[in-house]
């Protein structure tokens, strides 16, 4: 191919469509990320009003947390 083909990509640069596929999927993964972690934190937080059984709650939000992430393929 020519350097003027219209089929030829510059070297080193993606299509901008794939870099925007790219970037919506980061952002989805960091989402993803960011429930998880919220839900591994709510599991473990025992407020000091409430009377809690934390092992019970923090083995529900990590099971929560790992299903988000299995959801995602993370």
């Amino acid at each position: 191919m020519t350097a003027n083909s219209p089929y030829e990509q510059p070297s080193g640069h993606a299509p901008q469509s794939s870099q925007e596929a790219r970037v919506r999927t980061l952002e989805t993964q960091v989402q993803a990320l960011a429930e998880a972690v919220r839900a591994l934190s709510r599991g473990l937080e025992q407020p000091p009003s409430q009377d809690t059984r934390l092992p019970e709650e923090a083995a529900r939000g990590a099971r929560l947390a790992h299903e988000i992430l299995l959801a995602q393929d993370l």
